[in-house]
């Protein structure tokens, strides 16, 4: 990978950061200003309303005793920094928290309209040029029987709102980074339990497309990335053993074409060049004969087996008697039977017993069995051919007493192709296809086939119907 997801999630982390960093410090910044600046005009103007409404102001803003409720107006000041006055209504301060605020000038009030201060009636200034730095002004008036006599008016120095807003941000930002570093470890946790599985995981798939599918993706996990890297891991199993076989079916193909074809053609080759006289060729004649048979029973093996593959049997399934599907496909076999003397014994359950599958199918699986059973039984045996109901199945067994199947091969009968050794003298023309096409339409139908085989002794399969209820 060029641009590798863990330096992808790094980078938008760093960005993220830094984005986020800025935004807690100047959108934060702005908002706890303003909220500062609300909260502290609201606590300034109480306290100018509530000195406005002190009785002994109100008595003595008139006298020239305004200096006997200094003591109140410091008390109320409290901030040192805040300035309270005392103005008369011609606008003179008469009394000030801090006496190097005195002014000689009167202030004037003429357009003065608390209305214009907002709510709070604050305003953010120099006040009116009296003061050298930043005031946070608030006005309260003091009235008595209706009449305007003086205003309360108490400055708060901006420099101490910054302060705070200062110190406030300072500690949400204490507490961004706090949160960034833990969704630091949060990234190194992702890259160990999600980047370095994911990328095991790419490596895993690219090993795959380069044709070496024994790789194993090594995540064990049991999470979704463990679960991830086993069906890769399985598929690529499945993919392997799938080439094997291919590989294997084209082996025995060319092996079972090979060898009767390598036949026909050594023996027209000898008619044509004189080499097998013409009174000698009718038996060769006869050989090529038997190679056609068996390379016509080899190809037409494949092309069911190849419907079974590509369609899964598009199955006509309907209702019939199975026991006259076994009566009639028995009867095919008498010639044979009668030439060696076998007996075909029917055990049927019942004159009628309806199942439900496709006849035609069905019909082969009878013929390859009972075909099976006649090759590999001896002279003067029996055939056993039964029918017995158990719950919604229906159970058909073929059985003989035959050479039987050694047990290290009865794993192997379903396979392609394959062939017991001690089978290729008895059926010098079969294919290897016969219990191959069997296990195919049996398992297209959803059903089961099983056998039960003992060299020297015989042996017994048996599959299942579903029955009509």
């Amino acid at each position: 990978m060029k641009a590798r997801l863990s330096f992808k999630f790094l980078f938008s982390y760093l960005l993220l950061g830094f984005a986020s960093f800025l935004t807690v410090t100047s959108v934060g910044s702005y908002m706890m200003e303003y909220h500062l600046e609300k909260l502290i005009s609201r606590q300034l103007y109480q306290s100018a309303h509530n000195i406005a409404e002190n009785e002994l102001v109100k008595k003595n803003i008139s006298s020239t005793n305004i200096d006997s409720i200094r003591d109140d107006i410091l008390l109320a000041a409290g901030n040192s920094s805040s300035v309270i006055w005392i103005i008369n209504s011609n606008g003179k301060i008469i009394l000030s928290s801090r006496k190097d605020r005195l002014s000689d000038n009167p202030i004037d009030f003429s357009s003065f309209d608390p209305a214009s201060w907002g709510s709070n009636y604050y305003q953010i200034g120099d006040f009116y040029g009296y003061f050298d730095d930043t005031r946070l002004s608030t006005i309260a008036p003091i009235t008595d029987n209706m009449v305007t006599k003086g205003y309360v008016a108490i400055h708060y120095l901006m420099s101490d709102l910054y302060q705070r807003r200062g110190g406030l941000l300072l500690i949400v930002q204490i507490l961004f980074f706090i949160i960034y570093i833990i969704f630091g470890i949060l990234l190194i946790f992702f890259r160990y339990h999600i980047s370095k599985p994911l990328r095991q995981i790419t490596d895993g798939v690219s090993e795959f497309t380069n044709g070496n599918l024994s790789y194993r993706i090594p995540v064990s996990s049991d999470d979704e990335m463990g679960y991830l890297s086993q069906s890769l891991n399985y598929m690529a199993d499945k993919l392997n053993r799938n080439g094997e076989y291919q590989r294997q079916f084209i082996s025995n193909i060319s092996h079972d074409f090979r060898s009767p074809l390598t036949s026909i053609k050594g023996y027209v080759e000898a008619m044509l060049d004189g080499t097998i006289p013409v009174e000698m060729q009718e038996k060769y004649l006869k050989i090529i004969s038997f190679e056609a048979d068996r390379l016509e029973k080899l190809t037409r093996g494949l092309l069911t087996l190849n419907e079974l593959d590509i369609q899964k049997r598009m199955l006509n399934i309907q209702k019939f008697d199975i026991n006259a599907v076994i009566k009639t496909t028995a009867a095919s076999f008498e010639g044979s039977c009668t030439t060696r003397n076998i007996l075909l014994e029917l055990i049927l359950s019942g004159r009628e017993l309806y199942v439900r599958a496709d006849m035609e199918q069905i019909q082969q699986v009878l013929y390859n069995l009972l075909n099976n059973a006649i090759k590999f039984s001896p002279d003067n045996s029996t055939i056993t051919i039964e029918t017995t109901e158990r719950n919604d199945k229906i159970f058909v067994s073929v059985k003989d007493h035959g050479i039987g199947i050694p047990k290290s091969s009865i794993h192997k009968i379903w396979e392609r192709f394959y062939k017991i050794d001690t089978s290729r003298g008895k059926d010098q023309k079969g294919t290897g296809l016969g219990l191959a096409i069997v296990k195919e339409i049996i398992n297209a139908h959803g059903q089961n086939i099983n056998v039960i085989s003992t060299e020297g002794v015989g042996s017994n399969f048996v599959f299942t119907l579903e029955k009509v209820k």
